[in-house]
C-alpha cells in the first residue's frame, strides 16, 4: 500500500474508512514484517491527523495543541492487535477546549475496539510524570508528531531527551532494576516452552530498553545482530495476533504450529528455535551493554577521587596476569598486549578456561578477536587444548556465561561442530527446564560438583557436555549421540580407551535412572543386564556421578532423594557383579523388618493392614531452603493376602480420597503359615494429598476393605468427581504410549506405560490388567512432572512370563484402553 494509497484510504476519517483499510492492509500476505508494521502505522498516522485537523476545526484550538504517540507506535511499530500510545499535548492557554478535543479523538479509536493508552498534559506536566514514573519517561524517548503545533512537540521530546542523559546515572539503575524483576517474574525467553514474547527476559521490553540506554549517551549496547533479533520477535507477534486474533504476546504452545505457518516455518520447533536465537542476541547485549553501564558509573566515581590523589593525573590502568596472553583489566578478562592468536590456537580455550576459573567475565572485545583471528585448532587437539576445555568446563556456575559469550560469537560452533544442531534446540518435555545446548552445559556445571566422586573427572566432565548431543539428529538420541561422542573425543585427543568410555556413558546416560525406576531390582536379571551394558567399576562409577548430574540439570521432578536412593541401591548391586559377586539366581532381595511385619498380620488376619507414617523428600542437599527437610506426604505401607483385584482396588481408593501417587511399589512375599505357604501382596506407595489434609489410615482400610469386597464402586466415585470438575482448557497431551520389554525379566513380562498423569490412572491400568487375566507380581510406578512412567512385571496364571504374542496383545489392549 503506497502512501497515495494510504491518503486515498482514509479521506474518511470515520472509523469504518480506517478499519476498511486497516482491513485489507492486515490481510495482503505479501506485506509481513517491517512493511506492515511501517505500513499500518502511516494508515494510522493518516487516520489520526484527519480525526485531530477536524477536531480542532470543530473546537476552535489551532494552536499550542500537539497530538503525539509514544511508546512503541511512537516507534513506528504497530503490531495488528496494538494498543495506541497517544499524548495530547497542550500549552494550557485553554483547557476546556483541549478537553473537548480529546474526546473527539478519543472516542473513534475506542468505537473500532482499539486499546488506547492515552493522557493529556502540558509540557511541564508530561516532564514531571517522567521524572515520577519511569516507564513514562521510558515512553516519551519514543515520542514523534503526529499533528498539531510541531514546535510544541519538538520542545518537549528535546526536553525529555535532555532530563533522560542528565539524570541517567540516577535512572539507569532504575532501568536494570526493572528489567531484573520483570526477568524474575517471567522467565528467561530463550528456554520457555510458552514464553512472552515482551515481558520474558530476552524480550521486546529488553530491546526497548537497551534503546533508553543507548539514548542516555553513557553506554550503548553492541549493534550486530540486535535489530535483526527485534525484527524477529516483532514478525513472531505479529503473526501470533493474527492467528489468535488477541493482543497477546505469550506464544502458547497450541498456538504454535499456526504461527510456524503464517511464518512460512516448517514446524513450531523451527519457530521456536527461531525464537531463542533471537532472545539469545538480545539478551547478552543486554549483559554486555549493563556491564558496560556498570563500569562507566563506578569509574565516573572514583575517578575524581584518584585524579586529586595523582595530582590531577590520570590513574594507571592495572592489568593483572591470570594466564599466558591472558589478563584481568577492569573487572574484565582481556588479551595480553603480546598476545598472538593467529599463532597461538590454544588461547581462546585458555582465555575462557582462566575467565571462568577466576568468576570473571570474558571481554566482547576480546572475544571478537579471538573469533576473527584464532588459528584453528589441529586434529586431534593438543594435550593443552583438551585440558583447558576440562577445565573450563569443571569451573562452575561461571563456565555459563563465559560460554554463552564463546556461542555468541560462533566460538563454540567452530570448536565442536556438531554443537551447531543443539544449539537453541527447545525440548518439548514440561520437565526440562532448559534447552538441548544450555542442559548441555547446566549438566556440566552439575557434574562439576561431583567431580570427587570419580577417578576420572575429565571423562565425567565431557560426558556431560555431550551425553545429548544426539537430540540433534533423527532416531534415538543415545545411539546417535554415542557416535558423535566418540568422534568428538577422538578429535580432541582422548586415546582409544577413553574413547570407548565415553561413548559408553552417552550411549547409556539413562540406564541407572530408567532401570532403578522401572525395573524390579530384585530380579537378578536387571543387574546382570545393566553389569553387562557398564563393563567396569570405573565406568560405573562415572556413570552414577552423569546419571545425577543430568538429572539434576533437568529440573526438579527429575530428581529426588528416593530417586537417588534407587539409584545408589542398583549402582551397589552392579558393582557387586562387576567385582564378580552375582546375586543368586532366586534371590528376590529381604523385606524390610516393617514389610515382614505388615505381611504377617495380613496373613494371619486374613484382611488387609496398613501403616502411615509421614514422609520427606529432602532436596538434592537433602535440605529445603530453610535447611529442614521438606515434606513429601506420607508412606503408605499396605499388606493384603494374594486375592484377585488388589492393584485397582488400592489405586481407586487412593483416588477417591483424592491422594496423588507420587511413587509406587508392589512385591508379593511368600510366608510360612501355620499349616502350609501363603502369598502377601506388600505395596509401599508414597502419596500426597492433592489438597487439604490427609485421610485417616481407619478411613482408608475401611474404604479399602469395602472396594476389596465389591461393596464401594469406584468406578461411579471418580466418574462423579470428574463431572463435577470439568477439565480446564489447556494444552492437549500427547496420547499413552504401552510397550513390553520381554527380555527385561527371566521371570516375569514387563509392561512399561508412558501417560498423562491423571486422578485414577493407575486405577484404569490395574482394572485392565486384571480384566486380562495377568497377576502383578511387581510394580515400579513414578511421576515425573504431568508424566507417569509406569513398569508392571506380570505373570500369567500358573507364574510364567507371557508368550511373547500375548504380551504384545496385552500392550496394544491396554494402551488402547488408556486411550478410550
Amino acid at each position: 500500500m503506497t502512501g497515495a494509497e494510504v491518503r486515498n484510504e482514509t479521506e474518511d476519517t470515520g472509523p469504518g474508512g480506517y478499519a476498511a483499510a486497516r482491513l485489507r492492509l492486515l490481510n495482503q500476505e505479501a506485506r509481513s514484517g517491517p512493511p506492515r508494521r511501517a505500513a499500518l502505522a502511516r494508515l494510522t498516522d493518516d487516520w489520526l491527523a484527519g480525526l485531530f485537523a477536524a477536531a480542532t476545526t470543530e473546537a476552535g484550538t489551532t494552536r499550542g495543541v500537539s497530538l503525539l504517540a509514544v511508546g512503541g507506535y511512537g516507534r513506528g511499530e504497530l503490531s495488528p492487535r496494538s494498543d495506541l500510545d497517544l499524548v495530547l499535548l497542550h500549552d494550557g492557554s485553554d483547557p476546556a477546549a483541549v478537553a473537548t478535543l480529546a474526546d473527539r479523538l478519543w472516542y473513534p479509536v475506542w468505537d473500532l475496539g482499539i486499546a488506547l493508552d492515552h493522557s493529556v498534559r502540558t509540557p511541564a506536566e508530561a516532564r514531571r510524570t517522567a521524572g515520577d514514573d519511569l516507564k513514562v519517561q521510558l515512553g516519551l524517548l519514543d515520542a514523534r508528531h503526529l499533528a498539531g503545533d510541531q514546535t510544541l512537540s519538538a520542545g518537549l521530546r528535546t526536553a525529555v531527551l535532555a532530563d533522560w542523559r542528565n539524570q541517567a546515572p540516577k535512572r539507569l539503575p532504575e532501568l536494570r532494576e526493572l528489567c531484573e524483576e520483570r526477568a524474575e517474574r517471567q522467565g528467561e525467553l530463550q528456554y520457555l516452552l510458552e514464553p512472552d514474547l515482551k515481558e520474558a527476559r530476552g524480550g521486546l521490553r529488553d530491546a526497548t530498553a537497551l534503546r533508553a540506554v543507548a539514548a542516555s549517551w553513557l553506554a550503548d549496547a553492541p549493534r550486530e545482530g540486535l535489530d535483526d533479533a527485534r525484527r524477529r520477535l516483532l514478525d513472531v507477534r505479529d503473526a501470533l495476533h493474527l492467528v489468535t486474533g488477541r493482543a497477546t504476546d505469550r506464544l502458547a504452545l497450541q498456538e504454535q504450529d499456526q504461527v510456524a505457518a503464517e511464518l512460512g516455518l516448517l514446524d513450531a520447533d523451527t519457530l521456536l528455535r527461531q525464537v531463542y536465537e533471537a532472545a539469545r542476541v538480545v539478551s547478552y547485549a543486554g549483559d554486555l551493554t549493563w556491564r558496560e553501564v556498570g563500569r562507566v558509573l563506578r569509574s565516573r566515581a572514583v575517578r575524581p577521587r584518584l585524579r586529586a590523589m595523582l595530582g590531577g593525573g590520570h590513574p594507571p590502568v592495572e592489568r593483572s596476569p591470570l594466564a599466558e596472553g591472558v589478563v584481568e583489566q577492569d573487572g574484565e578478562v582481556v588479551l595480553a598486549r603480546a598476545a598472538r592468536p593467529e599463532r597461538d590456537p590454544v588461547l581462546p580455550l585458555r582465555a575462557a578456561a582462566a575467565a571462568a576459573q577466576a568468576g570473571l567475565p570474558l571481554s566482547r572485545y576480546a572475544v571478537r578477536h579471538l573469533a576473527g583471528t584464532a588459528a584453528p585448532l589441529p586434529t586431534p587437539w593438543p594435550a593443552e587444548a583438551r585440558d583447558q576445555l576440562v577445565t573450563l568446563l569443571g569451573s562452575g556456575r561461571p563456565t555459563v556465561d563465559v560460554w554463552t559469550a564463546l556461542e555468541a560469537e560462533g566460538l563454540i560452533s567452530r570448536l565442536l561442530p556438531d554443537w551447531e544442531r543443539v544449539r537453541c534446540r527447545p525440548q518439548r518435555n514440561a520437565v526440562h527446564l532448559w534447552t538441548v545446548d544450555r542442559h548441555l552445559v547446566e549438566t556440566a556445571v552439575r557434574a562439576s560438583e561431583l567431580t570427587r566422586r570419580v577417578g576420572r573427572p575429565d571423562l565425567l566432565l565431557v560426558a556431560a557436555l555431550l551425553h545429548d548431543i544426539g537430540k540433534g539428529w533423527p532416531g534415538d538420541h543415545s545411539v546417535a549421540g554415542e557416535t558423535i561422542a566418540r568422534d568428538v573425543a577422538a578429535r580432541i585427543g582422548f586415546d582409544q580407551r577413553d574413547v570407548a568410555v565415553l561413548g559408553t556413558l552417552v550411549r547409556h546416560h539413562l540406564l541407572l535412572v530408567e532401570t532403578a525406576t522401572r525395573r524390579d531390582l530384585d530380579d537378578p536379571e536387571t543387574v546382570r543386564s545393566v553389569a553387562e551394558a557398564v563393563g567396569a567399576q570405573g565406568t560405573l562409577e562415572l556413570l552414577h556421578a552423569l546419571t545425577e548430574a543430568d538429572a539434576l540439570a533437568t529440573g526438579p521432578a527429575a530428581w529426588s532423594a528416593w530417586r537417588g536412593s534407587l539409584v545408589s541401591d542398583l549402582v551397589a548391586r552392579v558393582a557387586a557383579v562387576l567385582a564378580g559377586d552375582p546375586p543368586a539366581a532366586d534371590d528376590p532381595g529381604a523385606p524390610t523388618a516393617e514389610q515382614e511385619r505388615l505381611a504377617v498380620e495380613a496373613f494371619r488376619t486374613g484382611g488387609p493392614v496398613l501403616a502411615l507414617r509421614a514422609s520427606t523428600e529432602p532436596a538434592p542437599d537433602g535440605t529445603g531452603a530453610d535447611g529442614e527437610p521438606q515434606p513429601l506426604g506420607v508412606e503408605l505401607l499396605i499388606a493384603v493376602p494374594d486375592r484377585p483385584g488388589v492393584l485397582p482396588a488400592v489405586a481407586g481408593v487412593l483416588a477417591v480420597h483424592r491422594l496423588t501417587v507420587r511413587t509406587a511399589g508392589l512385591r508379593a512375599l511368600t510366608l510360612p503359615g501355620e499349616v502350609d505357604e501363603g502369598t502377601v501382596l506388600v505395596l509401599d506407595w508414597r502419596v500426597a494429598a492433592e489438597y487439604g489434609a490427609l485421610p485417616q489410615a481407619a478411613r482408608l482400610r475401611a474404604d479399602l476393605v469395602r472396594a476389596l469386597d465389591g461393596t464401594l464402586d469406584i468406578a461411579t466415585r471418580l466418574a462423579e468427581r470428574d463431572a463435577a470438575y470439568p477439565r480446564r482448557r489447556g494444552r492437549t497431551a500427547p496420547p499413552p504410549r504401552v510397550s513390553e520389554a520381554s527380555d527385561a525379566s527371566r521371570h516375569a513380562t514387563v509392561i512399561e506405560v508412558r501417560a498423562q498423569d491423571a486422578p485414577g490412572l493407575l486405577y484404569r491400568i490395574g482394572m485392565a490388567l486384571e480384566k486380562a487375566g495377568v497377576q502383578v507380581r511387581s510394580m515400579h510406578v513414578s511421576t515425573l512432572g504431568a508424566n507417569a512412567v509406569d513398569a508392571f512385571y506380570v505373570t500369567s496364571g500358573t507364574g510364567e512370563p507371557l508368550p511373547d504374542r500375548d504380551a504384545v496383545s496385552l500392550a496394544r489392549t491396554l494402551e488402547e484402553t488408556l486411550r478410550g
